[in-house]
């Protein structure tokens, strides 16, 4: 079967992210994007660890399941307020730390 010319050509997810890895503009962008995919991680981990829906969590803080969605895909920078009201709802609390930039992480 010809594929024609419109088909992108496969290329593994590694070497992908590897190549990407070498981009010293995509490294700082995902260290910088961190803060985000931490809560991220964290929310999804505790939602799934209760068993519950991001519809459900949503009612929980009173808000729309559109935005646990984007808070759990770390599309965009969630304010404190808000982390706060999902982790109560989680039966959780934030903690914020500063860490050198020195440290290794």
């Amino acid at each position: 079967m010809d594929m024609g010319k419109n088909v992108l050509p496969f290329w593994p997810i590694d070497e992908f992210w590897n190549e990407r890895m070498k981009d010293p503009q995509f490294v700082a962008a995902l260290q910088e994007m961190e803060p985000e995919f931490q809560a991220a991680r964290e929310v999804l981990r505790l939602r799934l660890a209760q068993g519950l829906t991001q519809k459900e969590l949503a009612e929980r803080i009173g808000t729309k399941q559109a935005s646990i969605s984007r808070l759990e895909r770390a599309s965009y920078k969630p304010n404190l307020g808000f982390l706060q009201r999902v982790a109560a709802a989680l039966n959780a609390r934030v903690e914020i730390r500063f860490v050198s930039r020195e440290q290794p992480r």
